[in-house]
């Protein structure tokens, strides 16, 4: 059975590009199988096609396609990125049936938040605290990942970061190690389903491990010096969940961890990745990373950054071909092992045939027949989850005197600078998605209105007058438009235009590229340009409402103060004109909460909710000097983690514990009664931290553990419980013991991270 088996996958090996295209079935999860086939394919490769397996590859200025075309003919390239459409794809692949062994490539890009149908920024998602909204957007961005011919997402980035001058910070799910960790399962799951080879799914690989949004001073590429019981119990677990979901890939982070860096860590790629977590999937460099190993001080030369990174554990080399120039030298002379690049082939060859590409080198692709005749045609797209999805995502954060929803009637002054931007609504890392079929607010209010009201639009300001910055933001293409009217011109134009309205909305913000890779900020507030017009906006009285837009969490103590409301939009997608006209008119109620905390002033970062308590906490209800505080500035954020409103009100009961004693076998319940007391039927997020009240080693003030959306009507209560158990309250101590230690727990239940109810009980 098994020699048939194998007889069978050769012959598909070998057939045409056009008889490849029939549809096969392989047993993807019979290990057995799987190993044997492994074995004996790579007992004919020779040691060239070997390393060749190690060579991933994309298309550019220094390597040009037919070079690419040669060198798959010739088996020494294992898999390409960037390559996003069906007939490139296919170009490619019928290479691979001129080569010697036929051994198919895999196709991979950065589909982090959506392939066409660009879904909100993963900020974004993670504010919806939403888990079916964001599989929803996983399981679209595969299917249409898998329609373009591709076979695995560099995603999703799981970085935790409490730093919002990284750029990154828009890339990943914010601050918090639980909720990041719950995403990251979430979204492995619903790129997967249960087979990557099956026609909807791709592969996930996890990024960027590890600590990469850890960086010191919020700098992109940066160092991170770290304890090992913080790494493990803040910044480690959201890869372990991705890999504990069966994620199949890795990318290896550009940073350096406590000296070492990730490319080259042995530590963190094999003891604690291969032998701890169990991980059997394929690792990746990150862009040109092993060559980076030589500025970052640790190798002499590419030749030693290369035998570096191969005994450390990374199997795949992105980019710079470093393998393929140095592996064969390294190897005669004896500094790797044989051994060391058939671990790394194994893997690479395994997540081929989970890819399902040993059974069909064409799995995705199909036949040519199939091929879109319009790659961006709109039937290609999903708008109505798009629109659905962004709708989670939107955080109200300031509606004085019921400044929202909007009235359908009347004239509103839209402006701003993104206000009718299709490529800043997109986002940064918007992959194939095409700017020309987004959804600006512009497009979105009018079609809410339709002929209902009157909308008057005027840019008002250039997203920055800057001139330094806007080279930089436009070094690598041109994503910043500037208006070459004077600032002052801009501004009366919009001031006039509010005069001539009952309300103004003003969106402002950020532009995409602003909130990107190697787009740190040392100031993290709305650019002067946007201020300036605020200000003019302001002093006409008219009711002013904020939309913002951005990738990272802003200091809005200002804005705060001078707006009527305010609503965060991030980077809501294809679809995120219509989802914010949805919020502001009323036809969908917010229910979107902060992944992140809002500081006050770029001074306080880092500012995030489970801090260390110290031995001089400062409180703020019975202010002292010498406690831990800023003089300067009032203390605590701005907006907290876990925050966001609605247009109807809740409250929350007391909390009722089943027990007030825990022990290690058992389940202690924590309930309270969340009752809608507002008159719109609404969303609103219940959410469940814990602390250990003492212990042998410091532990945060609160801990999210776990957390409930609950849709309410008007008047409706609900009681929402939350099981606890001893597992709940393990952490890591200062052996890297995963313990928990009786004693006393506070429970702490709200519906942000701040204004919580309190009850205590003791675990034996």
């Amino acid at each position: 059975m098994i020699k048939r088996y194998f007889l069978g996958v050769m012959i598909c090996l070998a057939v045409s590009p056009a008889i490849a295209e029939q549809q096969y079935v392989a047993p993807q999860y019979q290990l057995k199988e799987k190993q044997i086939f492994i074995e004996k394919l790579m007992q004919q490769m020779t040691m060239e096609e070997k390393i060749g397996q190690l060579n991933l590859v994309s298309i550019g200025s220094d390597y040009p396609k037919p070079a690419i075309m040669a060198a798959i003919r010739d088996g020494k390239v294992g898999a390409m990125f960037n390559t996003v459409t069906k007939v490139d794809i296919r170009r490619m692949q019928d290479q691979v049936q001129y080569s010697r062994l036929k051994i198919p490539l895999f196709y991979a890009y950065d589909v982090v938040h959506g392939q066409r149908t660009v879904f909100p920024i993963s900020l974004g998602l993670a504010a919806s605290w939403d888990m079916d909204a964001v599989a929803l957007s996983a399981r679209i961005s595969a299917k249409e990942t898998a329609a373009d011919g591709l076979n695995m997402t560099f995603s999703p980035m799981v970085d935790i970061t409490r730093d919002p001058r990284w750029g990154r910070v828009s890339e990943g799910f914010g601050e918090d190690t639980y909720l990041t960790s719950r995403l990251a399962k979430v979204m492995v799951e619903s790129y997967q389903g249960d087979d990557p080879s099956a026609p909807d799914r791709v592969m996930a690989n996890v990024k960027h491990y590890a600590l990469y949004g850890a960086g010191e001073g919020g700098r992109d590429y940066n160092s991170v010096d770290m304890s090992l019981p913080k790494m493990f119990q803040d910044y480690m677990p959201p890869y372990q969940a991705a890999i504990d979901a069966g994620a199949g890939g890795v990318m290896v982070a550009l940073n350096a961890v406590n000296g070492i860096p990730a490319t080259s860590n042995t530590w963190l790629l094999t003891d604690v990745l291969r032998q701890q977590w169990k991980f059997n999937g394929v690792t990746v460099s990150d862009h040109g990373a092993i060559g980076g190993l030589v500025k970052h001080g640790v190798a002499e030369n590419d030749r030693q950054a290369a035998m570096m990174a191969l005994k450390a554990g990374v199997n795949m080399d992105m980019y710079d071909n470093m393998y393929g120039k140095y592996l064969p030298g390294l190897l005669k002379d004896g500094l790797i092992k044989q051994q060391d690049i058939d671990t790394a082939v194994r893997n690479v060859l395994g997540v081929k045939w989970d890819m399902g590409l040993f059974a069909d080198p064409y799995r995705h692709l199909g036949p040519a027949s199939t091929d879109p005749v319009d790659t961006n045609a709109e039937s290609r797209l999903h708008r109505a989850e798009a629109r659905e999805v962004a709708r989670t995502s939107l955080v109200l954060l300031k509606n004085d005197h019921n400044t929202l929803p909007l009235a359908k009637s009347g004239t509103i002054a839209l402006i701003g600078p993104l206000a009718d931007s299709q490529r800043d609504v997109m986002g940064s890392w918007s992959a194939a998605g095409a700017a020309k079929q987004s959804v600006t607010v512009y497009q979105g209010i009018k079609n809410a209105l339709g002929t209902q009201a009157t909308v008057l639009y005027s840019v008002g300001a250039n997203i920055t007058d800057d001139a330094a910055i806007v080279k930089y933001l436009n070094s690598y293409d041109k994503s910043v438009e500037v208006d070459p009217r004077s600032p002052q011109a801009m501004i009366d134009e919009a001031v006039n235009t509010a005069k001539k309205a009952d309300v103004v909305v003003a969106v402002v913000g950020e532009s995409q590229g602003m909130a990107h890779e190697a787009s740190s900020r040392s100031d993290i507030s709305i650019p002067q340009s946007q201020r300036d017009l605020l200000k003019a906006l302001k002093a006409t009285g008219k009711p002013l409402v904020l939309v913002l837009m951005n990738g990272r969490p802003l200091t809005l103590g200002w804005e705060n103060d001078i707006s009527d409301a305010m609503l965060e939009t991030w980077f809501s997608g294809t679809e995120g004109g219509n989802a914010i006209a949805d919020v502001l008119f009323g036809d969908y109620n917010p229910s979107g909460k902060l992944p992140m905390t809002f500081p006050r002033s770029v001074g306080q970062i880092p500012i995030y909710n489970s801090v260390l308590n110290t031995g001089r906490p400062f409180n703020p209800q019975k202010p002292d000097k010498y406690t831990s505080r800023y003089f300067d500035i009032t203390n605590g954020p701005l907006f907290p983690f876990g925050y966001g409103l609605s247009y109807t009100d809740f409250s929350v009961s007391d909390i009722t514990l089943s027990s007030t004693t825990l022990d290690s076998k058992g389940t202690l319940t924590a309930s309270v009664t969340v009752t809608n007391t507002g008159k719109r039927s609404g969303a609103t997020v219940v959410q469940l931290y814990v602390q250990d009240v003492v212990a042998s080693i410091s532990r945060p003030v609160k801990e999210l553990k776990n957390f409930s959306k609950v849709m309410l009507q008007p008047g409706e209560q609900r009681v929402i419980s939350f099981p606890i158990t001893e597992q709940d309250l393990r952490f890591y101590n200062e052996n890297l013991k995963w313990v928990s230690e009786a004693g006393k727990f506070n429970v702490f239940i709200g519906l942000d991270s701040q204004n919580v109810k309190r009850q205590s009980f003791l675990l034996l």
